[in-house]
């Protein structure tokens, strides 16, 4: 379960093709919209841009946390 997921802005447009994640590295997009879809980042949440799913955290109150805010 991860705490802090960082956005990439890796993709062509500046969007998250990639994340990362302290302690374990680069994750893919694909592979962390799955694990989040599955539970394993209770902290997070899947959102639907254009047709292309992205992970965002689950908003605070402290803005450095959140994963590109929405």
């Amino acid at each position: 379960m991860a705490t802090n997921i960082r956005g990439n802005n890796d993709g062509e447009h500046g969007e998250n093709d990639s994340y990362t994640i302290h302690g374990r590295g680069v994750v893919d997009r694909d592979t962390l919209v799955n694990e989040v879809n599955n539970g394993q980042h209770p902290n997070h949440h899947v959102v639907n841009v254009n047709g292309q799913e992205y992970v965002r955290s689950n908003p605070d109150s402290t803005e450095s946390n959140n994963i590109n805010k929405d």
